[in-house]
Protein backbone atom coordinates (compact mmCIF):
# COMPACT_ATOMS: atom_id res chain seq x y z
CA UNK A 1 0.00 0.00 0.00
CA UNK A 2 0.88 3.45 -0.96
CA UNK A 3 -0.16 7.38 -1.51
CA UNK A 4 0.52 9.06 -4.80
CA UNK A 5 3.11 11.56 -3.07
CA UNK A 6 5.19 8.76 -1.46
CA UNK A 7 5.41 6.15 -4.04
CA UNK A 8 8.98 5.13 -2.70
CA UNK A 9 6.85 4.05 1.43
CA UNK A 10 5.03 0.68 1.01
CA UNK A 11 4.49 -2.41 2.37
CA UNK A 12 5.34 -5.81 1.49
CA UNK A 13 8.92 -5.12 0.85
CA UNK A 14 9.52 -8.56 2.87
CA UNK A 15 7.36 -11.60 3.16
CA UNK A 16 6.19 -12.96 6.18
CA UNK A 17 8.64 -15.25 7.08
CA UNK A 18 11.93 -13.04 6.68
CA UNK A 19 10.12 -10.66 8.76
CA UNK A 20 9.52 -12.96 11.36
CA UNK A 21 13.62 -13.76 11.50
CA UNK A 22 14.46 -10.63 11.77
CA UNK A 23 12.08 -9.48 14.49
CA UNK A 24 13.60 -12.77 16.61
CA UNK A 25 14.31 -11.82 20.35
CA UNK A 26 17.80 -9.94 19.73
CA UNK A 27 19.56 -12.00 22.58
CA UNK A 28 18.18 -15.95 23.00
CA UNK A 29 16.82 -16.64 27.11
CA UNK A 30 19.55 -18.30 28.53
CA UNK A 31 18.63 -22.48 29.91
CA UNK A 32 19.56 -23.70 33.47
CA UNK A 33 22.34 -24.94 32.70
CA UNK A 34 23.89 -22.37 30.34
CA UNK A 35 22.77 -19.62 33.52
CA UNK A 36 24.75 -22.19 36.03
CA UNK A 37 27.61 -21.90 33.50
CA UNK A 38 27.18 -17.88 33.74
CA UNK A 39 26.77 -17.63 36.99
CA UNK A 40 30.40 -19.30 38.06
CA UNK A 41 31.86 -16.65 35.65
CA UNK A 42 31.10 -14.56 39.07
CA UNK A 43 33.70 -13.36 41.63
CA UNK A 44 31.20 -12.36 43.87
CA UNK A 45 33.13 -9.36 44.87
CA UNK A 46 32.77 -7.38 47.77
CA UNK A 47 31.77 -3.78 47.26
CA UNK A 48 31.31 -4.90 43.24
CA UNK A 49 32.08 -2.20 41.47
CA UNK A 50 28.78 -3.50 39.46
CA UNK A 51 26.16 -2.85 42.03
CA UNK A 52 27.51 0.83 42.40
CA UNK A 53 26.96 0.83 38.21
CA UNK A 54 23.45 -0.30 38.27
CA UNK A 55 21.00 2.92 39.01
CA UNK A 56 18.65 0.58 41.15
CA UNK A 57 21.63 -0.81 43.13
CA UNK A 58 20.83 -4.26 42.86
CA UNK A 59 22.63 -6.61 45.12
CA UNK A 60 24.45 -8.54 41.17
CA UNK A 61 26.74 -10.73 43.18
CA UNK A 62 24.08 -11.60 45.70
CA UNK A 63 21.24 -12.93 42.75
CA UNK A 64 23.84 -14.60 40.48
CA UNK A 65 25.22 -16.32 43.31
CA UNK A 66 21.36 -17.19 44.43
CA UNK A 67 21.42 -18.72 40.48
CA UNK A 68 24.46 -20.76 40.87
CA UNK A 69 23.09 -22.12 44.05
CA UNK A 70 20.02 -23.08 42.00
CA UNK A 71 17.57 -20.54 43.32
CA UNK A 72 16.16 -18.86 40.51
CA UNK A 73 13.30 -17.48 42.38
CA UNK A 74 14.88 -15.93 45.44
CA UNK A 75 17.25 -14.45 42.83
CA UNK A 76 14.62 -12.88 41.23
CA UNK A 77 13.29 -11.50 44.31
CA UNK A 78 16.42 -9.86 45.11
CA UNK A 79 16.57 -8.37 42.16
CA UNK A 80 12.74 -6.54 41.75
CA UNK A 81 12.98 -5.82 45.37
CA UNK A 82 15.29 -3.09 44.13
CA UNK A 83 13.75 -2.49 40.50
CA UNK A 84 10.38 -3.93 40.05
CA UNK A 85 10.74 -3.87 36.16
CA UNK A 86 13.89 -5.65 36.33
CA UNK A 87 12.57 -8.24 33.55
CA UNK A 88 12.55 -5.50 30.76
CA UNK A 89 15.65 -3.78 32.28
CA UNK A 90 17.36 -7.40 31.29
CA UNK A 91 16.07 -6.47 28.17
CA UNK A 92 16.88 -3.25 26.89
CA UNK A 93 19.17 -1.67 29.52
CA UNK A 94 22.52 -0.83 28.00
CA UNK A 95 24.02 -3.12 29.96
CA UNK A 96 27.42 -3.10 28.17
CA UNK A 97 27.90 0.80 29.76
CA UNK A 98 26.51 0.57 32.94
CA UNK A 99 27.02 -3.30 35.08
CA UNK A 100 28.71 -5.14 32.41
CA UNK A 101 31.37 -2.25 31.80
CA UNK A 102 32.29 -2.05 35.74
CA UNK A 103 32.59 -5.80 35.80
CA UNK A 104 35.99 -7.12 37.05
CA UNK A 105 35.62 -9.48 34.77
CA UNK A 106 35.49 -7.27 32.02
CA UNK A 107 38.58 -5.60 33.37
CA UNK A 108 40.66 -8.40 33.53
CA UNK A 109 39.69 -10.16 30.50
CA UNK A 110 37.24 -8.09 28.00
CA UNK A 111 34.58 -10.77 28.71
CA UNK A 112 32.35 -9.66 31.71
CA UNK A 113 29.99 -11.61 33.64
CA UNK A 114 26.48 -11.58 31.49
CA UNK A 115 24.41 -9.79 34.19
CA UNK A 116 21.64 -8.96 32.31
CA UNK A 117 21.34 -12.41 30.32
CA UNK A 118 21.35 -13.72 34.20
CA UNK A 119 18.83 -11.34 35.45
CA UNK A 120 16.45 -12.25 32.92
CA UNK A 121 16.67 -15.56 33.40
CA UNK A 122 16.24 -15.01 37.07
CA UNK A 123 12.90 -12.87 36.67
CA UNK A 124 11.54 -14.71 33.69
CA UNK A 125 11.36 -17.79 36.26
CA UNK A 126 9.74 -16.05 38.25
CA UNK A 127 7.14 -14.36 35.93
CA UNK A 128 6.76 -18.24 34.56
CA UNK A 129 6.13 -19.38 38.15
CA UNK A 130 2.88 -16.93 38.62
CA UNK A 131 4.75 -15.45 41.75
CA UNK A 132 4.15 -12.33 42.69
CA UNK A 133 6.76 -12.37 45.49
CA UNK A 134 5.74 -9.21 47.50
CA UNK A 135 2.61 -8.72 49.58
CA UNK A 136 0.99 -5.50 50.57
CA UNK A 137 1.52 -3.48 53.58
CA UNK A 138 -1.61 -2.67 56.19
CA UNK A 139 -3.26 0.56 54.74
CA UNK A 140 -2.46 3.93 55.35
CA UNK A 141 -5.70 5.15 54.33
CA UNK A 142 -3.78 7.14 51.79
CA UNK A 143 -4.52 8.31 48.05
CA UNK A 144 -2.36 9.18 45.27
CA UNK A 145 -2.47 9.81 41.70
CA UNK A 146 0.44 8.68 39.46
CA UNK A 147 0.44 10.22 36.31
CA UNK A 148 2.06 8.02 33.53
CA UNK A 149 1.86 4.31 33.51
CA UNK A 150 5.68 4.05 32.20
CA UNK A 151 8.88 2.64 33.51
CA UNK A 152 8.90 6.14 36.53
CA UNK A 153 4.96 5.72 36.59
CA UNK A 154 4.57 1.95 37.67
CA UNK A 155 7.84 1.57 39.58
CA UNK A 156 6.18 4.37 41.81
CA UNK A 157 2.91 2.73 42.07
CA UNK A 158 3.92 -0.68 42.87
CA UNK A 159 5.93 0.61 45.51
CA UNK A 160 3.07 2.62 47.21
CA UNK A 161 1.11 0.04 46.89
CA UNK A 162 3.23 -2.67 48.33
CA UNK A 163 3.73 -0.04 51.23
CA UNK A 164 0.07 -0.07 52.06
CA UNK A 165 -1.57 3.35 49.90
CA UNK A 166 -3.96 2.99 46.92
CA UNK A 167 -2.68 4.29 43.61
CA UNK A 168 -4.51 5.53 40.86
CA UNK A 169 -2.61 5.65 37.19
CA UNK A 170 -3.89 7.99 34.73
CA UNK A 171 -2.78 6.91 31.34
CA UNK A 172 -3.10 9.12 28.40
CA UNK A 173 -3.21 6.03 25.91
CA UNK A 174 -5.26 3.02 25.77
CA UNK A 175 -2.55 0.23 26.80
CA UNK A 176 0.20 0.46 30.01
CA UNK A 177 3.75 0.36 29.30
CA UNK A 178 4.76 4.08 28.05
CA UNK A 179 8.20 3.69 26.43
CA UNK A 180 8.65 0.15 27.63
CA UNK A 181 5.47 -0.76 25.31
CA UNK A 182 5.66 2.04 22.53
CA UNK A 183 9.59 3.05 22.42
CA UNK A 184 11.73 -0.25 22.54
CA UNK A 185 12.63 -2.33 19.16
CA UNK A 186 10.61 -5.11 18.72
CA UNK A 187 13.08 -7.30 18.35
CA UNK A 188 14.43 -6.38 22.33
CA UNK A 189 10.98 -7.04 23.71
CA UNK A 190 9.41 -10.11 21.79
CA UNK A 191 5.86 -12.27 22.90
CA UNK A 192 4.28 -9.05 24.24
CA UNK A 193 6.64 -8.79 27.02
CA UNK A 194 6.11 -5.74 28.33
CA UNK A 195 1.95 -5.88 28.47
CA UNK A 196 2.61 -9.55 30.82
CA UNK A 197 5.28 -7.54 32.73
CA UNK A 198 3.03 -4.84 33.73
CA UNK A 199 0.15 -7.33 34.20
CA UNK A 200 2.33 -9.26 36.77
CA UNK A 201 3.26 -6.06 38.38
CA UNK A 202 -0.63 -5.50 39.24
CA UNK A 203 -0.42 -8.14 41.00
CA UNK A 204 0.46 -6.49 44.24
CA UNK A 205 -3.24 -5.04 44.41
CA UNK A 206 -4.35 -1.65 45.05
CA UNK A 207 -3.65 -0.34 41.59
CA UNK A 208 -6.38 1.16 39.44
CA UNK A 209 -5.22 2.11 35.81
CA UNK A 210 -7.28 4.71 33.94
CA UNK A 211 -6.46 4.74 30.12
CA UNK A 212 -7.10 7.36 27.71
CA UNK A 213 -6.94 10.46 30.85
CA UNK A 214 -3.90 12.54 29.25
CA UNK A 215 -2.99 15.24 31.94
CA UNK A 216 -4.48 18.60 30.61
CA UNK A 217 -7.13 17.33 28.79
CA UNK A 218 -9.69 15.85 31.27
CA UNK A 219 -7.20 15.56 33.94
CA UNK A 220 -5.62 19.06 35.39
CA UNK A 221 -2.85 18.97 37.74
CA UNK A 222 -4.79 20.91 40.23
CA UNK A 223 -7.90 18.91 40.46
CA UNK A 224 -5.23 16.20 41.10
CA UNK A 225 -3.72 17.85 44.17
CA UNK A 226 -7.29 18.58 45.19
CA UNK A 227 -8.18 14.59 45.18
CA UNK A 228 -5.20 13.01 46.51
CA UNK A 229 -3.36 13.08 49.28
CA UNK A 230 0.12 13.43 46.44
CA UNK A 231 0.49 13.34 43.26
CA UNK A 232 3.15 11.77 40.91
CA UNK A 233 4.22 13.00 37.49
CA UNK A 234 5.84 10.31 35.47
CA UNK A 235 4.52 11.34 32.27
CA UNK A 236 7.42 11.41 29.83
CA UNK A 237 7.96 13.78 27.11
CA UNK A 238 5.08 14.11 24.65
CA UNK A 239 6.79 16.39 21.83
CA UNK A 240 9.47 15.88 19.44
CA UNK A 241 11.68 18.60 18.46
CA UNK A 242 11.34 20.32 15.05
CA UNK A 243 13.86 20.28 12.16
CA UNK A 244 13.55 24.27 11.56
CA UNK A 245 14.75 23.85 8.19
CA UNK A 246 13.37 24.61 4.46
CA UNK A 247 11.17 21.71 3.71
CA UNK A 248 9.97 20.18 6.89
CA UNK A 249 6.60 19.95 5.80
CA UNK A 250 6.71 17.19 3.04
CA UNK A 251 5.09 14.14 3.07
CA UNK A 252 7.62 11.47 4.42
CA UNK A 253 8.90 12.76 7.21
CA UNK A 254 7.79 11.34 10.64
CA UNK A 255 9.02 11.54 13.99
CA UNK A 256 10.65 8.66 14.98
CA UNK A 257 9.15 7.65 17.97
CA UNK A 258 5.80 7.44 16.12
CA UNK A 259 7.47 5.07 13.83
CA UNK A 260 8.76 3.16 16.65
CA UNK A 261 4.85 2.79 18.16
CA UNK A 262 3.29 2.68 15.03
CA UNK A 263 5.67 -0.90 14.54
CA UNK A 264 5.31 -2.30 17.92
CA UNK A 265 1.35 -1.93 17.94
CA UNK A 266 1.03 -3.15 14.22
CA UNK A 267 -0.65 -6.66 13.72
CA UNK A 268 0.94 -7.74 10.67
CA UNK A 269 4.73 -6.45 9.72
CA UNK A 270 3.97 -7.30 6.25
CA UNK A 271 1.26 -4.58 6.03
CA UNK A 272 3.91 -1.83 7.61
CA UNK A 273 5.17 0.79 5.15
CA UNK A 274 8.60 1.50 4.98
CA UNK A 275 10.62 3.22 2.07
CA UNK A 276 13.28 2.00 -0.22
CA UNK A 277 16.15 5.33 0.68
CA UNK A 278 15.51 5.80 4.28
CA UNK A 279 17.43 8.73 6.85
CA UNK A 280 17.88 8.72 10.30
CA UNK A 281 18.06 12.20 11.90
CA UNK A 282 19.81 11.73 15.27
CA UNK A 283 21.67 9.62 17.50
CA UNK A 284 20.52 8.12 20.34
CA UNK A 285 18.87 5.05 21.01
CA UNK A 286 15.80 5.95 19.23
CA UNK A 287 17.50 6.75 16.01
CA UNK A 288 19.44 3.56 16.48
CA UNK A 289 15.82 1.49 17.15
CA UNK A 290 14.48 3.37 14.49
CA UNK A 291 17.00 2.59 11.74
CA UNK A 292 17.41 -0.75 12.31
CA UNK A 293 13.73 -1.80 12.10
CA UNK A 294 13.55 0.06 9.19
CA UNK A 295 16.41 -1.63 7.64
CA UNK A 296 14.56 -5.27 9.00
CA UNK A 297 11.13 -4.53 7.56
CA UNK A 298 12.76 -4.17 3.94
CA UNK A 299 14.40 -0.33 3.38
CA UNK A 300 17.21 -0.88 1.02
CA UNK A 301 19.26 1.89 2.18
CA UNK A 302 19.22 3.50 5.89
CA UNK A 303 21.20 6.05 6.79
CA UNK A 304 22.00 7.39 10.66
CA UNK A 305 22.84 11.39 9.97
CA UNK A 306 24.36 12.54 13.48
CA UNK A 307 25.72 16.49 13.91
CA UNK A 308 28.61 15.16 16.09
CA UNK A 309 31.40 12.73 15.72
CA UNK A 310 30.40 9.60 16.40
CA UNK A 311 31.94 8.68 19.14
CA UNK A 312 29.69 11.46 20.97
CA UNK A 313 26.82 9.63 19.95
CA UNK A 314 24.19 8.99 22.63
CA UNK A 315 23.77 5.57 21.83
CA UNK A 316 26.20 3.04 22.82
CA UNK A 317 29.06 1.65 20.86
CA UNK A 318 27.17 -1.73 20.85
CA UNK A 319 24.05 -0.31 19.72
CA UNK A 320 26.00 1.25 16.92
CA UNK A 321 27.53 -1.75 15.74
CA UNK A 322 24.49 -3.74 15.92
CA UNK A 323 23.31 -1.18 13.51
CA UNK A 324 26.26 -1.80 11.62
CA UNK A 325 26.28 -5.41 11.26
CA UNK A 326 22.22 -4.86 9.57
CA UNK A 327 23.55 -2.54 7.28
CA UNK A 328 23.22 0.73 8.49
CA UNK A 329 24.95 3.61 7.85
CA UNK A 330 26.11 6.13 10.23
CA UNK A 331 27.49 9.28 8.97
CA UNK A 332 28.41 11.49 11.71
CA UNK A 333 29.62 15.34 11.22
CA UNK A 334 26.15 16.13 9.18
CA UNK A 335 23.33 18.00 10.23
CA UNK A 336 19.82 18.30 8.28
CA UNK A 337 19.86 22.04 5.89
CA UNK A 338 17.04 21.30 3.53
CA UNK A 339 14.69 18.55 2.47
CA UNK A 340 13.84 18.77 -1.30
CA UNK A 341 11.08 17.35 -3.26
CA UNK A 342 7.80 18.08 -5.22
CA UNK A 343 5.34 17.68 -2.32
CA UNK A 344 7.03 14.64 -0.67
CA UNK A 345 10.80 13.95 0.29
CA UNK A 346 12.74 12.86 -2.71
CA UNK A 347 16.36 14.23 -1.08
CA UNK A 348 17.77 15.54 2.15
CA UNK A 349 20.57 17.70 2.00
CA UNK A 350 23.55 17.66 5.00
CA UNK A 351 26.02 19.85 5.56
CA UNK A 352 28.83 19.14 6.94
CA UNK A 353 29.68 19.99 10.65
CA UNK A 354 32.86 21.25 12.62
CA UNK A 355 32.95 20.90 16.80
CA UNK A 356 34.38 23.88 18.44
CA UNK A 357 36.45 23.24 21.63
CA UNK A 358 33.78 24.62 23.67
CA UNK A 359 31.22 21.49 22.10
CA UNK A 360 29.83 23.61 19.86
CA UNK A 361 28.87 22.18 16.81
CA UNK A 362 28.29 25.04 13.57
CA UNK A 363 28.13 24.21 10.06
CA UNK A 364 31.18 24.21 7.43
CA UNK A 365 29.10 25.04 4.31
CA UNK A 366 29.97 22.10 2.56
CA UNK A 367 27.19 19.67 1.67
CA UNK A 368 26.11 16.20 0.76
CA UNK A 369 22.84 15.34 -0.88
CA UNK A 370 21.27 11.88 -0.33
CA UNK A 371 18.60 10.23 -1.71
CA UNK A 372 15.57 9.76 0.43
CA UNK A 373 11.91 8.99 0.47
CA UNK A 374 10.93 8.73 4.16
CA UNK A 375 12.78 10.70 6.88
CA UNK A 376 12.79 9.91 10.57
CA UNK A 377 13.17 12.55 13.02
CA UNK A 378 15.02 11.33 16.07
CA UNK A 379 16.17 15.02 17.49
CA UNK A 380 14.99 14.72 21.19
CA UNK A 381 11.83 15.00 22.84
CA UNK A 382 10.06 18.13 25.01
CA UNK A 383 8.29 18.43 27.67
CA UNK A 384 4.49 19.02 26.82
CA UNK A 385 2.54 19.73 29.89
CA UNK A 386 3.92 21.48 32.95
CA UNK A 387 1.10 22.46 35.31
CA UNK A 388 2.70 25.41 36.82
CA UNK A 389 5.85 23.63 38.41
CA UNK A 390 9.12 25.09 38.06
CA UNK A 391 11.04 24.01 34.81
CA UNK A 392 14.69 23.89 34.07
CA UNK A 393 16.59 22.87 30.90
CA UNK A 394 12.89 22.01 29.59
CA UNK A 395 12.19 19.51 32.23
CA UNK A 396 10.31 19.36 35.19
CA UNK A 397 12.59 20.48 38.05
CA UNK A 398 13.31 18.31 40.91
CA UNK A 399 15.42 18.09 44.28
CA UNK A 400 15.93 14.83 46.43
CA UNK A 401 13.68 12.41 45.49
CA UNK A 402 11.67 13.57 42.86
CA UNK A 403 10.09 16.59 44.84
CA UNK A 404 9.03 19.75 42.54
CA UNK A 405 8.37 22.74 43.38
CA UNK A 406 4.75 21.94 45.17
CA UNK A 407 4.70 20.14 48.45
CA UNK A 408 2.44 18.13 47.42
CA UNK A 409 3.75 16.83 43.75
CA UNK A 410 6.73 14.63 42.83
CA UNK A 411 8.23 13.77 39.26
CA UNK A 412 10.51 10.85 37.99
CA UNK A 413 11.58 10.24 34.45
CA UNK A 414 12.20 11.41 31.07
CA UNK A 415 10.23 14.53 32.06
CA UNK A 416 12.71 15.47 35.00
CA UNK A 417 16.68 15.95 34.21
CA UNK A 418 18.95 12.78 33.90
CA UNK A 419 19.66 10.17 31.58
CA UNK A 420 16.49 8.81 29.71
CA UNK A 421 16.82 5.19 30.27
CA UNK A 422 14.22 2.79 31.47
CA UNK A 423 16.41 1.53 34.18
CA UNK A 424 16.71 5.16 35.60
CA UNK A 425 13.16 5.82 35.49
CA UNK A 426 12.52 3.15 37.86
CA UNK A 427 14.96 3.97 40.04
CA UNK A 428 13.61 7.50 40.61
CA UNK A 429 9.97 6.23 40.26
CA UNK A 430 10.71 3.68 43.42
CA UNK A 431 12.63 6.59 45.07
CA UNK A 432 9.82 9.07 45.21
CA UNK A 433 7.34 6.38 46.51
CA UNK A 434 9.53 6.15 49.41
CA UNK A 435 9.53 9.42 50.11
CA UNK A 436 6.11 10.10 49.49
CA UNK A 437 5.35 7.44 52.05
CA UNK A 438 7.42 8.77 54.38
CA UNK A 439 5.80 12.06 53.87
CA UNK A 440 2.18 10.80 54.06
CA UNK A 441 2.61 8.60 57.17
CA UNK A 442 5.09 11.60 59.00
CA UNK A 443 8.34 9.75 58.58
CA UNK A 444 10.12 12.07 56.96
CA UNK A 445 11.44 14.84 59.52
Amino acid sequence: MTSPLTPGIVSGRLAGEALSRNFEDLHAPLDAHEAAVAADRCYFCHDAPCVTACPTEIDIPLFIRQIATGQPQASARTILEQNILGGMCARVCPTETLCEEACVREAAEGKPVEIGRLQRFATDSVMAAGVHPFDRAPSTGKRVAVVGAGPAGLACAHRLAMLGTDVVIYEARSKPGGLNEFGIAAYKTTEDFAQREVDWLMQIGGIEIRHDSALGDAVTLDALIADYDAVFLGLGLGGVNALGIDGADKDGITDAVDFIATLRQAPDLAALPVGRDVVVIGGGMTAIDAAVQSKLLGAETVTVAYRRPQDQMPASRYEQDLAASKGVRILANVMPKAIHGNGAVREIELEYTAVSEDGRVSGTGETVRLKADQVLRAIGQTLTVDGGLSVEGGKIATTGAGRTSHDKVWAGGDCTAGEDLTVVAVAEGRDAAEDIHATLTGARA
